[in-house]
C-alpha cells in the first residue's frame, strides 16, 4: 500500500464524516440543543475507523476492534447524559457509529476495488445525510400511517422479496408456457403498482399521485395499472375520473414506450411505426390532461367543502393473485390458439400475442423485420398487437371499474387507435 492509497482512503473517510457532521451541527443550531458531536468530531470519528482499517495488515483486526469499543463507550456515555436530561433521541449517536463504519470501509482496501469502495462510502454517507435532514417530512409521513398501511407494506415486502425470488423459473404445462416466476412477477407487479400509487397519493396528493403512478406504471405494465385503478375507481367513486386518467396515461405511455424500444433495436423500422404510435399516444395524453384538470378542480372544490374522501391503502393480495392466475390462463389459451392457427400468418399471431403482452411480439416482429420482413407489414403487425392489448384493457376497465372508469378509458383509447390506424393506412 502506497502513501497515495492511504491518503485517498483517509480523505474519503474525512469527507464522509464532514458531510454527516455538518448536518448534525446545523440541525443542533437550529433546534437550540447541544450535541456531543458536530462538524469536527464526526470527521475525527471517521478518521479513527480509517486508521484502524489501514493498520490491519500490520496490527491485525484487534486495533480496529479496540477503536470501535472506544467509540461505542464514548457514545454510550453521551447518550446516558442526554437521557438524564429527558433527551431520548439517539440519531446523533447512531450517526457517529455509522461515521466510524464508513471510515473503516474507506480503509479496507482488500474488500473491493477502490472505485467501488469509495462509491459505496459516498452513497451510504448521502443516504445517512438524507435520513437525518428529512426528519420532519419523514416523521410527518409516519404519523399519517395506519396499522393497515404497515400490514400492507409487510405483505408486499414478503411477496416481492421472499416469495417471488424462490419461484421456479422454468415453464410447465402441456404447452410449456406456464412459468411460476413469470406469473409471480405479474402478481408482484400488480401489487407494486397499487402500493406505489397509494404512497404517491399520500405524499403529493390524490390527484397528482394517481397521475404520476399511471405514467410510471405505464413504463412497466399498463395492464397492471388498468386492473389496479379500475378496482380502485369502483371502490372509491369519488376518484373514479382520476383513476380513468391514470389508466389512460399508462396506456398512452405504453405506445410511447414502444417507439423508444423500436428506436433502440431497429431504427429503420421507426419511420413506418413511429407516426401511428405517436399519434395514438398524443390523443391519449391530450385527453388525460383535459380530464385531469377537470377532476383536479372537482377535487379542490370537494376539499374546500370539507368532504374530501379519506385515502385507504388499496393493496389487496387477493386481487393481485387473481390477476396472476387470469394472466396464466390467458397466456395458455393464446398459445393454444396460436398453435392451432398454424400458418395463418403473422397478423393472427400478433392479435393473439396482444392478449397478454405487447413487448414480446414487438421484439419478435423487429427480429423478423431485420431479417427481411417489409416495414409496412411489421408496423401493421405491431399495431394489431397494440390494438388487441388495448381492447383487453378497455374490457378490464369496463368490467372491473364500471361505467365511471370504463367509459372514458374505452372512448379515449378507441379514438387514439382510430387516429393511429388512419395514419398507418395513409402511410401504407
Amino acid at each position: 500500500m502506497t502513501f497515495r492509497d492511504a491518503f485517498v482512503s483517509i480523505a474519503v473517510a474525512v469527507a464522509a464524516g464532514l458531510l454527516i457532521g455538518a448536518e448534525r451541527q446545523q440541525s443542533a443550531t437550529v433546534a437550540g440543543r447541544k450535541d456531543f458531536a458536530g462538524i469536527r468530531t464526526f470527521p475525527m470519528v471517521a478518521l479513527l475507523g480509517a486508521l484502524g482499517a489501514l493498520a490491519q495488515p500490520a496490527a491485525g483486526v484487534w486495533l480496529l476492534v479496540g477503536l470501535l469499543v472506544g467509540v461505542v463507550a464514548f457514545v454510550a456515555v453521551s447518550h446516558a447524559r442526554s437521557a438524564s436530561h429527558d433527551e431520548i433521541g439517539i440519531s446523533t449517536e447512531v450517526a457517529s457509529l455509522l461515521a466510524f463504519g464508513l471510515g473503516a470501509l474507506a480503509g479496507m482496501r482488500g474488500l473491493m476495488p477502490d472505485a467501488d469502495r469509495f462509491l459505496l462510502v459516498g452513497t451510504t454517507a448521502a443516504a445517512v445525510l438524507a435520513l437525518l435532514a428529512l426528519k420532519a417530512p419523514l416523521h410527518g409521513f409516519a404519523k399519517r400511517l395506519s396499522s393497515d398501511d404497515i400490514y400492507a407494506t409487510t405483505k408486499f415486502v414478503v411477496l416481492a422479496l421472499i416469495i417471488l425470488p424462490v419461484l421456479p423459473r422454468g415453464a410447465y404445462g402441456p404447452l410449456g408456457v406456464l412459468a411460476p416466476y413469470k406469473i409471480g412477477k405479474m402478481i408482484a407487479l400488480v401489487a407494486g403498482v397499487s402500493f406505489a400509487g397509494y404512497a404517491a397519493s399520500r405524499i403529493i396528493g390524490s390527484a397528482r399521485g394517481l397521475l404520476v403512478a399511471g405514467l410510471l406504471g405505464g413504463l412497466v405494465s399498463s395492464t397492471a395499472v388498468t386492473l389496479t385503478y379500475s378496482g380502485r375507481g369502483r371502490d372509491e367513486p369519488s376518484v373514479a375520473t382520476l383513476c380513468a386518467v391514470a389508466i389512460i396515461a399508462a396506456c398512452s405511455t405504453m405506445f410511447a414506450r414502444l417507439v423508444v424500444v423500436v428506436a433502440l433495436v431497429d431504427r429503420p423500422l421507426l419511420g413506418a411505426l413511429a407516426p401511428p404510435l405517436a399519434a395514438t399516444a398524443v390523443v391519449g395524453f391530450g385527453v388525460a390532461v383535459v380530464l385531469y384538470r377537470k377532476a383536479s378542480k372537482a377535487a379542490e372544490s370537494t376539499s374546500r367543502e370539507g368532504a374530501e374522501p379519506a385515502l385507504r391503502n388499496p393493496f389487496e393480495l387477493r386481487q393481485a393473485v387473481s390477476f396472476g392466475l387470469l394472466y396464466g390462463v390467458v397466456l395458455f389459451v393464446a398459445k393454444a390458439a396460436q398453435q392451432g392457427a398454424g400458418s395463418a400468418g403473422l397478423y393472427v399471431s400478433s392479435v393473439l400475442a396482444g392478449l397478454t403482452d405487447v413487448d414480446a411480439i414487438t421484439l419478435s416482429v423487429v427480429d423478423m423485420h431485420r431479417a427481411g420482413l417489409a416495414s409496412g407489414t411489421a408496423a401493421t403487425a405491431i399495431m394489431l398487437a397494440a390494438l388487441t392489448n388495448t381492447v383487453v384493457k378497455s374490457g378490464i376497465a369496463i368490467s372491473v371499474g364500471g361505467a365511471a372508469v370504463g367509459r372514458p378509458v374505452a372512448a379515449t383509447l378507441g379514438a387514439g387507435l382510430a387516429v393511429g390506424g388512419v395514419v398507418l393506412a395513409v402511410m401504407a
